[in-house]
């Protein structure tokens, strides 16, 4: 990724080789090498996927067998001219270079062979915009630049664009922490530094002054951000050779929360202030862009693209780090575990809050809880029979959850039950462009499904992004009958009137039929959480909180997460969970210490074992309760998924289910079109007489579902998916809709 200025030409390379000519790098995504005899002479891109990269440059690394005495000269060209001369040797004398001036598409890296008495090496680069697509698909239209509104820490604003890809030039700025205060202020001169000015010394032991550097630029359409601690009045500019003396070798990936109205806008703001005086404080850099924020752009796959392109660019900047962590609220913990899990080896830890799985699991859930609404205004059923059939604590809690339907309703001035906001839009978008089903019905439609409409793909018919909404064969209630809290009439009449909505999210007669061929691809882009991606071999720390009572941040989202990943891995050991009010820098603690403990074992386990065999002492499960007058004390023991109070924790912190566990659903909640099986009339607490079984058959004809299975084209995640415009492991080109890809 191209950045502002510098030379890199006669920089040295202290201690920041020996950590990055490990050369644990990248490899093409589309090539996974069988085992091979050891290369006298190797090549490695420690930036990105060498068939991934931007913005017209890479960091390069290469080993010569005999690197711990070599004194040959190096060769290196680049489509045939020389770039020799931006590489420097290290202490294990590997080599490390900045190779710039790619041309866009494929380029090929050379290394002349014969001074190690072996033949010459090659690499195959491909390069991309650094206003991206590299794997996303299309850019998505319409698009509302916002860097004439987005802030910078002076004040100031980035300025317009003139670009249709929203491209503006980087700035850098920097703000200084005064002694005793709490917030950044604008650094008056990078040749002198103010008197009030703090100190900081770094987890590293670094003792400085407390000032931040900040990088704001555009790219993939996004404002991003990167913040590290550097002097400008001392510290020379900074390289992959010469990073800030300040940075302790640790980055975190900042996303933002949300998701309502994050569709076809740029963002004029980050979701999360990458400022953060704590972190900072111990050295770590931060990054971060306004497409990882969901409400800016509720796509989890672009923002796992944009993370790639920002760590890329980051590297290329400051130099390889230690380990990456990500920490993200609501949406931002989807974001930060769908980008672990779909892009492994970006993210090496994650830490998050109010949790979820993914923004579909709460779309699709508040659909069946919307249906579940519509239906309670036209019964007479008890409020107990209500909380029986919806599975939430309370009828106000399914109803919230229910809102949550919005994300998936592109219709604007709908009423329907309190506090519903359907066609949710950011003012940045204008009217002209926003869908209506009859004054507008090209209009850009503001849901879940038609923001990733790359991943989905569209319905010819409609040109509407494909929907996974199925309820065919949801026997809606189940466990209520069951439990004896409604009848068999009751069980009949709710689900012959269920019904399902279409593709405008209006309310219709028949169940919903999802397409599986959408379905399939929210599994294989990670949209839906699978968990056995990168999630499989990285620390997931779930850090709080708790509410069970309103606003949908329920607790079996976080116990959903566990239970994918336990599912997919065969056990969850890697993943950790404290609930409860809980002091922030005691899990951030516990979180540092595990991944660091992982990248200190060189051993030749695999990732899978190094992250159960290095989990702390401290990293056991908990949970944090209020106590009136006092500090939450933690209690240690297992979090289960329980409303009973068959352990401490769940006696304080009981933890309810959802409309489709009350159905007979999975904890994991990830089923999106369930395979059907014969009515059985044991499932029912006996006989049925010849009438009712006549009106099960009528209710579902094809049968109910067998939640003992897999889902209908329920797959596991392809790990570095593309959806265009990149080749490599290409599961669906929108522009292709015909192309059969065989995964």
């Amino acid at each position: 990724m191209g950045r502002p200025g510098g030379s890199v030409a006669g920089a040295g390379i202290g201690a920041l080789g020996l950590t990055i000519l490990a050369l644990v790098g990248y490899e093409s995504v589309g090539h996974r090498a069988a085992s091979a005899e050891p290369r006298r002479l190797s090549i490695t891109a420690l930036s990105t996927h060498p068939d991934r990269v931007s913005g017209g440059d890479v960091l390069i690394g290469i080993r010569a067998a005999d690197e711990g005495k070599s004194t040959k000269s190096l060769a290196v060209a680049l489509n045939g001219r020389d770039v020799s001369v931006v590489f420097r040797r290290t202490d294990t004398g590997t080599y490390v270079g900045l190779v710039t001036g790619l041309t866009l598409g494929k380029n090929r890296l050379e290394v002349r062979g014969a001074p190690w008495g072996t033949a010459d090496e090659k690499l195959d680069l491909v390069n991309y915009p650094a206003s991206g697509p590299i794997v996303s698909g299309p850019h998505l239209q319409p698009f509302v630049c916002q860097t004439a509104e987005f802030k910078l820490p002076d004040g100031s604003v980035l300025g317009p664009t003139t670009a249709p890809d929203c491209s503006v030039s980087t700035r850098v700025q920097y703000v200084y922490l005064a002694a005793g205060g709490k917030d950044f202020k604008p650094l008056p001169s990078t040749t002198s530094l103010p008197s009030d000015i703090a100190t900081t010394t770094t987890l590293t032991g670094v003792t400085m002054p407390f000032v931040v550097r900040v990088e704001t630029g555009s790219m993939n359409r996004g404002i991003y951000q990167n913040v590290i601690l550097h002097d400008p009045t001392k510290d020379p500019a900074p390289t992959p050779f010469s990073p800030p003396p300040g940075w302790n070798k640790r980055l975190i990936a900042v996303h933002g929360v949300g998701c309502p109205s994050g569709w076809y806008r740029q963002g004029g703001v980050q979701g999360v202030n990458p400022l953060n005086v704590a972190r900072l404080a111990e050295g770590y850099a931060l990054f971060t862009n306004t497409l990882n924020h969901p409400t800016n752009s509720c796509n989890p796959f672009l923002a796992g693209e944009t993370t790639m392109m920002g760590k890329e660019h980051f590297i290329e900047t400051f130099g390889v780090p230690f380990f990456t962590l990500s920490m993200g609220t609501s949406g931002g913990a989807y974001t930060s575990l769908q980008v672990a899990d779909a892009f492994p080896g970006l993210i090496d830890g994650v830490v998050i809050t109010a949790t979820f799985p993914d923004a579909l699991s709460i779309a699709l859930s508040g659909l069946d809880a919307h249906l579940l609404m519509h239906y309670f205004a036209r019964s007479d059923l008890t409020e107990a029979q209500k909380v029986a059939i919806g599975g939430h604590s309370s009828v106000k809690a399914l109803a919230d959850a229910a809102n949550q339907a919005q994300r998936t309703d592109p219709v604007p001035g709908r009423v329907d039950i309190e506090g519903y906001r359907p066609a949710v839009w950011n003012d940045a978008v204008p009217q002209s462009v926003r869908y209506h089903p009859t004054e507008n019905p090209r209009g850009a439609r503001p849901t879940v499904f038609d923001v990733a409409r790359n991943i989905y793909g569209t319905d010819p018919r409609t040109g509407f992004a494909r929907r996974p909404f199925d309820n065919v064969g949801v026997q809606y209630g189940l466990r209520a009958l069951q439990d004896g809290v409604i009848t068999f009439a009751q069980f009949l009449d709710l689900n012959e009137r269920i019904g399902g909505v279409d593709h405008d999210a209006n309310y219709a007669g028949a169940r919903s039929v999802g397409d599986v061929d959408a379905i399939k691809r929210a599994y294989q882009s990670g949209v839906t959480l699978g968990g056995g991606g990168g999630l499989a071999a990285i620390p997931v720390f779930d850090a709080g909180a708790y509410n069970e009572a309103d606003r949908y941040h329920y607790q079996w989202f976080h116990f959903a997460v566990r239970e994918r990943m336990r599912k997919q891995n065969g056990d969850a050991d890697n993943h950790l969970m404290w609930r409860g009010t809980i002091p922030p820098e005691k899990s951030w603690a516990v979180l540092e210490r595990w991944v660091t403990n992982i990248k200190s074992d060189h051993s030749s386990k695999s990732g899978r074992e190094k992250v159960v065999i290095n989990r702390p002492a401290q990293a056991v499960d908990g949970c944090w309760p209020e106590a009136a007058g006092s500090e939450p004390r933690f209690i240690a023991e297992p979090q289960t998924f329980s409303a009973r109070p068959d352990s401490e924790c769940n006696r304080r912190l009981p933890s309810y289910g959802s409309v489709r566990q009350a159905a007979g659903g999975p904890l994991d909640g990830n089923v999106l079109k369930c395979q059907l099986k014969p009515i059985e009339p044991r499932d029912y607490g006996g006989s049925l007489s010849a009438s009712d079984r006549e009106r099960l058959r009528h209710v579902f004809p094809d049968g109910v579902c067998d939640w003992s299975k897999p889902g209908v084209n329920q797959v596991p995640v392809v790990t570095w998916a593309s959806f265009g415009p990149a080749p490599e492991n290409l599961v669906f080109d929108i522009t292709k809709p015909t192309q059969q890809l065989t995964r």
